[in-house]
């Protein structure tokens, strides 16, 4: 199945599940593009919200595939909190048997739990893991891919090259490898896939389209800024990642002062409340690229002609060797 899924991509890139922002306009947005769209369940609170979401999201691409079926629909997923503190898990994972996401992405916990029930009615579960050990548990666990979320990932990072992540799992791992950071492009995205990759998380570019659920401001942000407004810390959520600091200072905190804290909770059956993260935002180090806020048909249109020029690139400098 998992290699099946991979043939029926037009371009070998998910379009990242990020937290508050992918909703089921984004997800539906990039399956009709072609690629993979995903949102992460912690987004839709409370459960009968999921359930909306799962429901809009199948029947949208059943509908898209009926009005043309020969259009190339890339498939969903659906990203789990597995993390202990996720009271709410057992009510997605009901909900995952119902609709049946192709590809179910864990995160912040063993992909275990998923397993069982994902491979019960044909999907794939891929573990989302920032370092090495994580990847061989994840493996050891009976994990079908792993998500590589690296250095220069936006949200929650991983502090390893892309390409040394890619070179080092494939010493043990014939399986499905997703990688993510800093990469926002055709170009990148092509340079992922012939470093090993098999697919390629790209969030902070589709945070910037017009199916995204940011903010206008938050959008503008990311168009206007660039690395040098980066900073890595786990002072907001407990587990470290990549802020915007012009969005952390104008929420009064200082990025120059922000602690460490080990406090980490992510229980989705809790509200959404005035929470510190609510309303800082978070990006990756591909934001130095995005000058715009397009439309996802648009720019996966635009991330194919990067893809292509940059594969026959390749073409050209190995027939000149």
């Amino acid at each position: 199945m998992s290699r099946e899924l991979l043939r029926s991509l037009r371009l070998p890139i998910v379009s990242a599940p990020m937290f508050l922002l992918s909703g089921p306009e984004l997800v539906l947005a990039a399956c009709k593009a072609g690629i993979v769209g995903a949102f992460p369940t912690p987004n839709a609170r409370p459960i009968d919200v999921l359930d909306q979401w799962m429901r809009t999201i199948t029947e949208g691409l059943e509908a898209a595939r009926a009005a043309d079926p020969g259009a190339r629909i890339g498939p969903w997923a659906a990203n789990l909190v597995t993390h202990s503190s996720n009271s709410r898990l057992p009510e997605d994972l009901a909900l995952v048997a119902r609709y049946k996401p192709p590809i179910v992405i864990t995160a912040l916990g063993s992909p275990r739990p998923a397993i069982d029930v994902v491979h019960g009615y044909g999907g794939i579960v891929l573990a989302d893991v920032i370092d090495l050990r994580l990847a061989r548990k994840a493996v050891a666990a009976g994990a079908d891919g792993l998500a590589c979320v690296s250095a220069g990932a936006g949200g929650h990072t991983g502090s390893l090259s892309p390409f040394a992540f890619i070179s080092a799992v494939r010493q043990f791992f014939d399986g499905i490898i997703a990688v993510g950071g800093g990469i926002a492009d055709g170009w990148g995205a092509a340079g992922a896939i012939a470093a090993g990759a098999d697919l390629v998380y790209m969030g902070t570019r589709f945070l910037a389209t017009r199916e995204s659920r940011a903010p206008d401001a938050y959008k503008q942000m990311v168009v206007e800024c660039d690395t040098e407004h980066l900073i890595v810390s786990s002072g907001i959520t407990g587990t470290p990642a990549s802020w915007l600091k012009p969005s952390l200072t104008a929420n009064g905190i200082d990025p120059g002062t922000l602690a460490a804290s080990s406090a980490r909770h992510y229980d989705s059956n809790t509200p959404f409340a005035k929470k510190r993260w609510l309303d800082v935002w978070a990006a990756g180090q591909g934001l130095g690229v995005i000058e715009d806020a397009p439309d996802v048909a648009d720019l996966v249109d635009r991330l194919e002609r990067e893809y292509r020029r940059a594969g026959e690139r390749f073409d050209a400098l190995q027939r000149a060797a």
